[in-house]
């Protein structure tokens, strides 16, 4: 499937609908963005909370883990830095 999208100002383009479905990207995940020579592939990540559920005993989970662990990963980054 093909199709031709504009890159904006700010160097974003929207991935359409029927992409996204196909590709299994939801509203709100991640995706990895890597350059080759002349092309980008942008590929969905599978979210950590999919990854680890049931791999922990967690009285109460954050409402989005995924957000919950990018904001530890980096408190911990700042915290090496000093």
């Amino acid at each position: 499937m093909t199709v031709v999208v504009r890159v904006d100002e700010k160097g974003r383009v929207v991935i359409p609908k029927n992409i996204r479905e196909k590709a299994k990207m939801k509203e709100g995940g991640y995706v990895k963005i890597m350059a080759e020579e002349k092309g980008i592939i942008i590929e969905p990540l599978e979210p950590f909370a999919d990854k680890y559920f049931g791999a922990f005993k967690i009285d109460k989970w954050p409402e989005d883990l995924d957000e919950f662990a990018v904001e530890v990963i980096k408190k911990w980054w700042a915290s090496q830095a000093t």
